[in-house]
């Protein structure tokens, strides 16, 4: 690993101000970028430490929303007795998310942020309609992700927190891969005010996206049955040792169906 600054600020603003510095990288639980730094696929020339941020943490419900800290970890969300009454299919998501270790390090503003193609957190932003916080704005979570490892984010932006609308219904499914546990495909189906929504993760090239020939049948009858038959287009899919795009394409309406139960 090659050498880098390291800064631990006490202050979100300190944070921020530290976090503009030239190829500076904010560090949440570290479980995406310090693996990334390990093998050379990034190589920062600062760490901005954002694990001193108390204020980062934290979960509240209010207001038909759960508002989550994005310092939080995986392993808080899923044992939020509130998480668990308000969205159980979020708790459910962040209680398998890797291992015990990534649980209990890393955390759903530095999942956010990083936007992995197969990661869970995104699939729900997307499917639950999410609003992302930063210290700077709000930005719809159909604004926010933009592609491969890419985001509304500005350099030096730091996310604060991430607020879900709590729904009428939801569920989710992942088919992981074994070894690293990311979801060949995962599927976060969501029925609330705003409609019905169907996010795709670990299936896209460009990384997660919502699935509108599922959205259509479901909101016309929110029902597993609903699922059966629905063609989703593989062009444009993952195809690589562990699946084809099509094999990938067949499994989103089968995840969509075993989520709504």
């Amino acid at each position: 690993m090659q050498a880098f600054n390291y800064a631990k600020p006490t202050s979100l603003a300190d944070a921020a101000r530290a976090a503009g510095a030239a190829d500076a990288k904010l560090l949440a639980g570290g479980q995406s970028l310090l693996a990334a730094m390990k093998i050379g696929m990034a190589a920062p020339a600062a760490l901005v430490d954002l694990g001193g941020l108390a204020e980062l943490r934290g979960i509240t419900v209010s207001g038909g929303s759960v508002k989550i800290g994005a310092m939080t970890t995986h392993a808080a969300v899923a044992a939020s007795k509130e998480v668990q009454q308000a969205i159980p299919a979020l708790a459910a998501l962040a209680a398998a998310i890797g291992d015990r270790q990534v649980r209990n390090r890393g955390t759903i503003g530095g999942s956010i942020a990083n936007n992995d193609p197969a990661a869970d957190y995104p699939a729900a932003a997307l499917a639950l309609g999410a609003t992302i916080h930063t210290d700077k704005r709000t930005i719809a979570a159909d604004d926010f992700f933009k592609g491969l490892y890419q985001t509304a984010l500005n350099d030096g932006e730091v996310i604060t927190a991430v607020s879900f609308p709590v729904p009428e219904k939801a569920g989710w499914q992942k088919f992981r891969q074994p070894a690293s546990r990311f979801a060949l495909v995962g599927v976060f189906v969501a029925k609330g005010k705003g409609g019905v929504r169907a996010a795709v993760t670990g299936a896209g090239a460009s990384g997660v996206f919502r699935a509108k020939a599922l959205e259509d049948k479901l909101a016309a009858n929110w029902s597993g049955s609903a699922c059966d038959g629905v063609k989703i287009d593989a062009s444009g899919l993952n195809s690589d040792l562990h699946g084809s795009a099509e094999y990938r394409a067949a499994l989103i309406p089968v995840l969509a169906k075993r989520a709504i139960g």
